[in-house]
């Protein structure tokens, strides 16, 4: 008889491992407890018009054809991929903007520009980004988080002081122009901290930006959930949405034996939690609990997010379908999300318009956009606050792309802290996980492996590797090895 494991949540980690334990030979069931799959990367869909809730950056394609590489198939056997060039744009004042190319010959030309001699630097900074992408990405983030000798490598050992520097020593060393310090220090925001606090040898995102590009699948995000999903029906997961898990039964020898889903239980021989990883515990009696509250309370979060979903009844012009509006002190807001929790009084914020390079977004004519704004998890969340914010960013928007866009709104959903709480039961809210700064890096995140529960373990953006949809993917294949390795 088929071993039975139940996958709590039905996100990108979740997702993935269910493939994988699928493929293993285990009776795989998903539950969500949303009407519709995939996590934080659900679809919004309003007059004509359709958006991505949750991720809109498609990096390191890499990862995605690894994933589907295992099963025998590739990304374009379920979603078709276009490179963007441009790949996005970075607003610092009124009609003053730097556009990304596509190709890395482009971008030092740009640098070069800018900052005369900026693009030798440039040059030599990416080619130390792809050493590290390759050891890295390739090799260390795939190790389950069990031991600090994970992380003891012979490329890693040379590169150890890497560790103890930051990004934003690394790029400050050479380059002095502050937009390019800008440019260069922006995807670490993906990893969820701040560059002063980045270890150095993370500049491999800089790879994944300059030296692999930036992609975007026709229909969105969603159309990889999409296909992942098939992907796991193929090889016969069963999913269950509306599914509201209350509690995770353990027997009297600490070993998982159900789950209460719906006030009905459901035996099960094994359980794997892709939901958020302290309301999961929430689920145990206390003493079977690994983390505290204090643990948590303690921990640096990545942002929450003031997120906006805009149907326009027109195009917009002076944008791309990925927008970055950088006007504004970078460091005074993250102060306010790391330092000292409050609304930023001058918030940084991003936008997509994927209707720019997908006519599938919205009706002819018109224009799809996703707006965000990076905010302290924990915040207080009112209507009257969003709605503040929503005409900051409309009026900056307006002030620095010179056109008017206001009238033009056909409408508007937000979300944001209390939507994070309700919908993903996410630990005050935050959107990301855990930030990748040293203290929580690898071996020093939660653990996949419940110590106290046999049978009990986790995957996703609050354990090994973090946040981000690519180490989503890779988690749930860490937390499937590690289950087949203590299993089998």
């Amino acid at each position: 008889m088929k071993k039975r494991i139940s996958i709590i949540g039905s996100g990108f980690s979740s997702l993935s491992s269910a493939c994988y334990m699928a493929k293993a030979g285990y009776e795989v069931t998903v539950y969500e407890k949303n009407k519709t799959i995939g996590g934080r990367a659900r679809q919004y869909l309003n007059q004509g018009f359709t958006f991505d809730i949750g991720p809109t950056w498609y990096w390191m394609p890499d990862v995605f054809e690894k994933f589907f590489a295992d099963f025998g198939k590739k990304p374009s056997d379920f979603y078709t991929l276009k490179k963007l060039d441009p790949a996005y744009q970075v607003y610092f004042d009124e009609n003053d903007s730097i556009i990304i190319p596509g190709s890395f010959e482009e971008i030092c030309e740009i640098f070069e520009a800018e900052e005369k001699g900026s693009s030798k630097h440039l040059k030599k900074f990416i080619k130390s980004a792809e050493n590290n992408y390759n050891i890295a990405v390739k090799e260390v983030v795939y190790r389950p988080g069990v031991s600090p000798l994970e992380l003891i490598t012979p490329e890693t050992t040379v590169r150890v002081g890497q560790f103890f520097s930051t990004i934003r020593k690394q790029v400050r060393k050479n380059i002095k122009s502050n937009k390019l310090i800008q440019i260069l220090e922006f995807p670490v925001l993906f990893l969820g901290a701040k560059p002063s606090n980045t270890p150095a040898f993370y500049n491999f995102m800089n790879y994944a930006d300059f030296g692999l590009g930036t992609w975007h699948p026709k229909g969105g995000m969603y159309k990889v959930i999409e296909g992942i999903v098939t992907l796991a029906q193929q090889m016969g997961v069963n999913f269950v949405t509306n599914a509201n898990i209350t509690q995770i039964k353990v027997d009297a020898d600490k070993k998982v034996n159900a789950l209460i889903v719906n006030e009905e239980k459901i035996e099960t021989d094994l359980v794997l939690s892709g939901a958020d990883y302290h309301h999961t515990e929430t689920l145990l009696p206390k003493e079977l609990r690994r983390y505290s509250e204090e643990y948590w309370n303690t921990r640096t979060f990545a942002p929450s997010s003031l997120l906006f979903y805009v149907g326009f009844d027109k195009k917009l012009t002076n944008v791309q379908h990925h927008t970055l509006f950088f006007d504004t002190d970078f460091d005074v807001h993250a102060k306010s999300i790391y330092d000292t929790p409050e609304w930023p009084e001058k918030p940084l914020f991003y936008a997509s318009f994927p209707s720019i390079t997908d006519d599938s977004f919205a009706p002819e004519g018109k224009e799809a956009g996703t707006f965000l704004i990076p905010l302290a998890p924990g915040i207080e969340d009112t209507p009257e606050i969003r709605e503040k914010y929503f005409n900051i960013i409309i009026d900056r928007l307006e002030r620095l792309t010179n056109q008017k866009v206001k009238e033009s709104i056909i409408f508007k959903e937000s979300y944001c802290v209390n939507d994070f709480i309700k919908d993903y039961n996410s630990y005050k809210g935050n959107a990301y996980g855990l930030a990748n700064i040293l203290t929580q890096t690898a071996f020093l995140r939660p653990k996949i492996k419940s110590k106290k529960v046999k049978n009990l373990f986790f995957t996703g953006q609050l354990t090994v590797p973090g946040p981000g949809v690519p180490p989503s993917l890779i988690s749930g294949k860490i937390a499937s090895d590690l289950i087949l390795k203590t299993h089998q």
